[in-house]
């Protein structure tokens, strides 16, 4: 996926219309959260919608934009005025796999992901770097695609059985279609197995509508994640899939999105490295 996305840094901004919207939403989330980070990350960046939000939010912190698609880098650093780049206010590009971020531990006030993590094949590696990485006292904010995600396109799949086939005697094999996202439960659980205390949870479902098939593949290509979101199909079983994605009342093509929003802080340590349990007294 490193490829794809470094190769879609050009067009990413003519597609991004859901991660500007989501985006948008996680932001009017912070307004419920009363913090003063002094260091601030977005994590999966892109072009950097989400660091100049925060810049602006939060404008005494250190800003910090990390991505493992170098070329985004590049181009949020096009994007970043000059000013600030002068001055030494930007934001500091950082190109590193999540997995394993440069930076040291309790280094961070608040980290921010916008539609990132579910690219993952598993996020608990990831959370954990998250949580290493953040200050006590620090909150984790996410959004993440959840598994009714383009649950049109499921259910055409499964109507003219693409991805598999139906054996005599068995039920239609699970089409290899669209991506399969964890539900916001089991990342909740993902989240205290990383040492994350009282996960807030929730979701909700953001439609997007396409006149034809062709935009739609177009806008996932210029994300460059159109193979990572869908597979690869025969062009026989994509042209059978997509006639039977059903059209809205306006003859328009719905593409059903579950956003999953996450935020959750680190408590204070329960135990030191070495094992030994962590006990406070505190005087009357």
């Amino acid at each position: 996926m490193r490829r794809d996305f470094a190769g879609a840094a050009g067009t990413y901004d003519s597609a991004a219309v859901l991660a500007r919207e989501v985006g948008a939403r996680m932001a009017a989330r912070l307004d419920l959260v009363r913090i003063a980070p002094q260091r601030i990350a977005d994590i999966g960046c892109a072009t950097g919608d989400g660091i100049r939000a925060l810049q602006q939010r939060y404008p005494k912190a250190q800003p910090l934009a990390l991505d493992y698609a170098l070329p985004m880098l590049f181009a949020l650093r096009q994007r970043t005025p000059r000013l600030q780049r002068l001055t030494g206010r930007g934001p500091r590009l950082l190109n590193a796999d999540v997995r394993a971020l440069p930076l040291a531990a309790n280094s961070l006030g608040l980290v921010w992901s916008n539609l990132m993590l579910h690219w993952l094949d598993d996020p608990l590696p990831a959370l954990k770097e998250l949580h290493r990485v953040l200050e006590v006292g620090g909150l984790l904010c996410f959004a993440t695609l959840g598994p009714d995600t383009l649950k049109e396109l499921r259910e055409a799949a499964a109507q003219v059985g693409a991805g598999g086939p139906c054996l005599p005697g068995m039920a239609l094999r699970a089409p290899a279609t669209v991506r399969r996202f964890l539900d916001m439960h089991d990342l909740g659980d993902m989240l205290v197995a990383a040492g994350f205390g009282d996960p807030v949870m929730d979701m909700e479902m953001i439609t997007l509508s396409y006149p034809t098939p062709r935009a739609f593949l177009a806008d996932q290509r210029h994300l460059g994640v159109r193979d990572a979101l869908l597979g690869r199909q025969g062009w026989r079983d994509w042209r059978r899939l997509l006639g039977a994605w059903p059209q809205d009342a306006e003859r328009r093509l719905p593409a059903s999105f579950e956003i999953v929003y996450g935020h959750a802080w680190k408590p204070e340590p329960r135990q030191l490295a070495d094992g030994r349990a962590v006990i406070k007294f505190h005087a009357r």
